[in-house]
């Protein structure tokens, strides 16, 4: 809990057997966390069996793609502040503490950025074309959204929402794949929701990703940020209104 406020963790699992109930009992053990909610997409045999050894609630979302499962634990997370993560090994619990430290300052959502060389720990899946396609997409978004903070992480899963963004956000979601992360992040600047971006620690991965381990579906993936960020960006032309609106609040804050 985190002054008087519950803190709900959502870990999406597929391929994550070996190393979930681990991350589970990592984030938890911070004292911080209320609740993790593990949403089963379609996982691997033995899954279910390593979360119910540990006190977190499992669901199961049976469409298979990152956005159902993460829209599926945003339904079920119970928290004032819901946090999204990955149970694989990658990322560490005592990062929430750095998180909630951000939103009590007044941040209603706090991304994580894993390019920062210090906390890329050896090992960690962070080669040269993922970490600047990762940048790259993150900075076209930054650029074409007005982005009133600087964002250098693109993929990056962990991120804090408190109730107050979600409700603002949740409605217009679209995405039910691998590129649901930047739909969040589009859908923050367009909503107006104050947000920051964070250096995290980034891990090795246990076991291989579905996405990340093969580079023609990290190509294929950031093409589909591509195309997502520049579809959200032409139909942002359609309503001038809107987007005058949009680009006087973001220059304003620029100042």
């Amino acid at each position: 809990m985190a002054k008087k406020q519950k803190v709900s963790v959502i870990f999406p699992t597929y391929n994550e057997k070996e190393s979930i109930k681990a991350a589970i009992i990592d984030f938890f053990a911070t004292g911080l966390v209320d609740e993790i909610v593990v949403v089963n997409n379609n996982a691997a045999p033995g899954t279910d069996e390593e979360v119910r050894k540990t006190k977190a609630r499992l669901v199961h979302e049976k469409k298979q793609g990152y956005g159902f499962a993460i829209q599926r634990g945003f339904k079920e997370a119970k928290g004032d502040i819901i946090i999204v993560s990955e149970p694989d090994g990658t990322f560490v619990g005592k990062d929430i503490e750095k998180m909630l430290i951000y939103h009590a300052d007044g941040f209603e959502a706090v991304f994580g950025s894993r390019t920062v060389k210090s906390l890329i720990w050896e090992g960690a899946n962070m080669g040269f074309l993922l970490k600047w396609g990762n940048v790259l997409v993150a900075k076209m978004i930054e650029f074409l959204f007005l982005s009133p903070a600087q964002l250098t992480d693109a993929g990056c899963t962990m991120k804090l929402f408190s109730r107050k963004a979600l409700r603002k956000i949740q409605p217009h979601f679209s995405i039910r794949e691998s590129h649901f992360g930047p739909e969040m992040i589009i859908l923050t600047l367009l909503n107006d929701v104050d947000f920051i971006e964070i250096p995290i620690n980034y891990l090795p991965r246990v076991g291989e990703s579905s996405v990340t381990g093969n580079w023609q579906k990290t190509v294929i993936l950031a093409t589909r940020m591509i195309i997502l960020a520049f579809n959200y960006r032409i139909k942002s032309l359609f309503s001038r209104e809107k987007l005058g609106r949009h680009i006087s609040r973001r220059r304003k804050r620029r100042r």
